[in-house]
């Protein structure tokens, strides 16, 4: 009998549902055993369910060919056999926000790839090196739930991930006001170049919500646990936009700051560069050993050399310089589907299991 936590993936058959799936493959701690998605594949193997549709580059892990997918609005049927479960379902908002309560009222945790739940208060959205301490919310939303062991967590937006690390890692200097434009590769909405043709040699200059994500997700990663509620900061100031671009995976980011202390290059480097936090401290499975490096060569990061440092879960940076108008410039990159998505919603996982959060039924 496997000692390893038994996981359902919801939204199993979607991109990122895809994602999940092959990068729990082999996993140390946790093991899929459920994967459910919408009543027109429910019913079917997993392998049946995705015919010629299995989006990543790796083949699809055996082990879950013969998976029969159930009925997402099923709940007690999908929870009969697992520990907690992964969600990228693709519904509305409010049936997100429907689904995820239900299945952490039924005493599951779930770990969220959407964005429903972002600004529930009492939800952590973590990104595990920046703000683990939110876990402790939990215990006031497993209060209003009635729930013992239930619970949801959740991920920010893929489009954060390529700077808010850096603004992180460079707190002490007091970022005041940041503007950020985003290159989003075509896997952020679900597509690859074959079901997507018309983003070949393409630029599409809008992408819906993203903005508003870029600029306000940051902030309450940095916020702090008042009263049973997450509050966010309120700075630094973050304009963006937000850019569709013909790249398949990995999110570019063009980055201009106001810092309220004065630094050297070195030192914002230096920063940067050691920047770590409980996953590196916990040695969890998923954690980048190095969780942001900086290349020196003005060429870099290019998505094709660099979006799958630390097997996708780190974050490159270069091009940091001084500007005219404000203080300094860089260039980010990470991987959208890895860190940005499923990866760092397992990492996200991992640390509540390390934390006790999550554990057997």
């Amino acid at each position: 009998m496997s000692d390893k936590l038994k996981v359902g993936i919801l939204g199993g058959t979607g991109m990122v549902g895809q994602r999940f799936i092959s990068l729990l493959e082999n996993h140390p701690w946790f093991e899929v055993v459920t994967i459910a998605a919408s009543p027109r594949s429910a019913g079917k193997t997993y392998e049946e369910a995705i015919g010629d549709r299995w989006k990543m580059t790796t083949p699809m892990p055996e082990a879950v060919k013969k998976i029969v997918v159930k009925d997402v609005s099923n709940v007690e049927d999908v929870i009969a056999d697992v520990d907690f479960v992964f969600s990228a379902v693709d519904m509305t908002k409010d049936e997100i926000k429907a689904i995820e309560e239900k299945y952490a009222k039924a005493e599951i945790p779930v770990v969220s790839n959407n964005s429903a739940h972002r600004w529930t208060p009492d939800v952590p959205m973590i990104v595990p090196e920046i703000n683990a301490a939110h876990a402790d919310v939990i215990e006031f939303q497993k209060k209003r739930l009635g729930t013992k062991r239930g619970f949801i967590a959740v991920k920010p937006n893929c489009s954060i991930q390529s700077y808010a690390p850096v603004l992180t890692a460079w707190k002490e200097f007091e970022p005041t006001q940041v503007v950020v434009s985003t290159y989003q590769a075509i896997s952020g909405a679900g597509k690859t170049f074959k079901d997507w043709p018309e983003m070949v040699e393409n630029v599409i200059p809008y992408i819906g919500g993203e903005e508003e994500k870029s600029e306000k997700e940051p902030l309450r990663l940095w916020g702090k646990i008042e009263n049973g509620v997450i509050v966010p900061e309120t700075a630094p100031l973050i304009t963006s936009q937000c850019i569709r671009v013909p790249v398949l995976n990995g999110h570019t980011a063009s980055v201009f700051v106001n810092l309220g202390k004065k630094a050297t290059k070195e030192q914002l480097i230096e920063k940067m560069v050691t920047f770590s936090g409980e996953p590196q401290k916990l040695g969890l499975p998923s954690a980048p050993k190095q969780f942001i490096q900086y290349l020196e060569d003005d060429n870099r990061p290019q998505v094709k050399l660099d979006v799958d440092f630390e097997n996708g879960m780190g974050i490159s940076i270069g091009r940091l310089r001084e500007d005219t108008l404000f203080d300094w410039k860089f260039v980010g990159l990470s991987h959208n589907t890895v860190r940005g998505a499923a990866g760092g919603a397992v990492l996200c996982a991992e640390l509540l299991k390390a934390k006790g959060y999550i554990d057997k039924k």
